[in-house]
């Protein structure tokens, strides 16, 4: 185990073998092996602002790669909590320079975004402060959202990236390194059912889109109907 951790954190070569795998899974497997560690930072900023796909879907097949030799682990952990960090800094940014009232109207205008994630986020920021950006990393949609308190409140920018990497880090290395110790366990049931676990994980990835769609659109139409009768 020794040895092929410090394997994964010495610089990916290319010459670790991935099976070719089939469906969704073989796919996602080829475009991170392609993009490299930077990619895994990227999927982390995409997440920041497209909470359906959450982080963990993306973390433990980094770590999995790692195991086949084909990323450096620590690498691509940085790059994650990276992308996170960059994802942090653009909704703090937001809360910053709009305040609060016009960061209020923005969540209760754009589609999919509710007003009450805007309340909640400043409830647990104004209840626990700078702990609340640390902690929230760990939370999904929180985790976005509580970079906007911090940035109406004007948190010290170095603080708020202290805590936004160290919530990061550990978050991405717990995932990432999932993926590296069930590694053992996981290839051979991959090269055996890639094609049949990419149609499980697609349809509950598709479900979860639709579920989080549904929900906040209803609470939307429902919000509007209250509006209208109290009018």
């Amino acid at each position: 185990m020794t040895t092929r951790l410090l394997a994964a954190a010495a610089p990916a070569t290319g010459s670790g073998h991935v099976p070719e795998y089939e469906g969704f899974i073989g796919w996602v497997l080829s475009l991170m092996t392609t993009l490299g560690e930077p990619g895994v930072g990227l999927a982390l900023l995409i997440e920041t602002f497209f909470p359906p796909v959450p982080s963990e879907a993306v973390l433990p097949g980094a770590g999995f790669l790692a195991y086949s030799g084909q990323m450096n682990v620590w690498l691509a952990i940085t790059w994650a909590t990276v992308g996170a960090l960059v994802g942090g800094w653009g909704f703090y940014a937001v809360g910053a320079l709009l305040g609060r009232d016009r960061t209020a109207w923005l969540f209760e205008k754009t589609p999919l975004l509710e007003i009450e994630d805007f309340h909640k986020a400043e409830r647990f920021f104004a209840r626990y402060g700078g702990a609340a950006v640390l902690l929230g990393r760990c939370v999904p949609v929180v985790r976005s959202v509580i970079s906007v308190p911090a940035g109406i409140e004007r948190m010290p920018l170095f603080r708020f990236s202290l805590y936004t990497v160290i919530g990061s880090g550990v978050w991405n290395t717990i995932w990432i390194g999932l993926g590296y110790v069930f590694g053992p366990a996981v290839e051979p049931a991959l090269a055996r059912w890639s094609g049949l676990i990419s149609n499980v994980v697609l349809a509950a990835i598709g479900l979860l889109v639709l579920w989080f769609v549904v929900v906040r659109v209803r609470k939307l139409a429902r919000n509007r109907r209250n509006q209208d009768t109290s009018t």
